[in-house]
């Protein structure tokens, strides 16, 4: 009987710990919705240059998580990348804030970043921020600097 309660024990641990990391690999992914069971509504922005930007990415405003990227798609009328995004209820953006393709540290994953304007007025379902900025590719800044130097004959300006 001993032996028995010790085995059932140990069986428990071992299916604890892989639902924990189920969980954690369900946050790390930003799958899991876990914290965020509110109401939520739709804006879209506009970019000339979405980046590495997914679905599920987050929104963020001061650092602080408000809302989640639901699609990414090419808009066939302007061949601009189009963005989706539900933002939770309770944070409220003024119409005239701007939308930014951010990235989190150096290499890491990218992100919309919202900055309130001064509109009285707030954004509701089915707006379109139209004051967007694109994102930053690293690969495009490595290559004007390296056509930059090229252009240059590699030659350093003195002062």
């Amino acid at each position: 009987m001993n032996k028995r309660s010790t085995e059932i024990l140990v069986g428990l641990f071992v299916v604890l710990g892989a639902l924990g990391l189920l969980f954690l690999a369900l946050k790390a992914a930003n799958l899991g919705s876990f914290s965020n069971g509110g109401e939520t509504y739709v804006v879209q922005a506009r970019f000339d240059n979405i980046g590495g930007l997914k679905a599920r990415a987050p929104v963020r405003s001061a650092g602080v998580n408000v809302g989640r990227v639901t699609s990414v798609v090419l808009d066939t009328q302007t061949y601009q990348g189009l963005a989706t995004m539900e933002i939770n209820k309770n944070v409220v953006f003024p119409k005239d804030s701007s939308a930014k393709i951010l990235t989190s540290g150096l290499l890491g994953d990218q992100y919309i970043g919202i900055e309130p304007g001064g509109d009285t007025n707030n954004l509701a379902n089915g707006d379109v921020i139209t004051q967007t900025q694109s994102a930053v590719v690293l690969e495009n800044l490595i290559g004007q600097f390296l056509f930059d130097k090229a252009a240059d004959g590699g030659e350093s300006k003195a002062p």
